[in-house]
């Protein structure tokens, strides 16, 4: 069951998933900064208000999140270097670059898919494991919510 604390978090953080294409379709560098400063603090958020940490489990845990989350910056920096490269070459965009692209992509869920393997030793170290699969299942669901928006956002390549 929700508290209402758990719906309000996920619906500011579905609300602000589906500004995404709206920021995006505008090229706004300064809105999708701020856009994913946003996510990314209500992310910690929805982690530690569905994880329900006690003291013991929150001083293990937290120390590793933030690494786990630095890691994943890094390959979210990445994809966002890579869809402004797509949607800079979108309209004159030849076979050569969308295998290059699509190449790049691929790379880039692959070390998303690492780093998520890499912590789940520390996590188990960290958590029970009944924790550790909820916390994966929160991990995911926000993952969900945001490849959804950036689906929504990002055009499909013409033939």
């Amino acid at each position: 069951m929700r508290t209402p604390h758990k719906s309000s978090i996920l619906s500011l953080l579905m609300a602000l998933c589906l500004a995404l294409p709206a920021a995006a379709g505008e090229a706004d560098e300064a809105n999708l900064d701020i856009l994913a400063s946003t996510l990314q603090a209500n992310k910690k958020a929805m982690v530690a208000v569905n994880l329900g940490l006690d003291d013991a489990e929150a001083k293990a845990f937290w120390p590793i999140y933030d690494r786990y989350e630095s890691d994943l910056a890094n390959v979210s920096d990445r994809l966002v270097k890579l869809i402004e490269d797509y949607t800079a070459n979108f309209a004159t965009m030849g076979d050569d670059k969308a295998m290059q692209i699509v190449e790049d992509f691929l790379a880039l869920e692959r070390k998303r898919a690492e780093v998520r393997e890499k912590y789940l030793e520390p996590f188990s170290g960290a958590l029970p494991g009944r924790k550790v699969a909820r916390f994966y299942q929160i991990e995911n669901k926000i993952h969900a919510v945001l490849r959804y928006a950036l689906a929504r956002a990002i055009p499909v390549v013409e033939q």
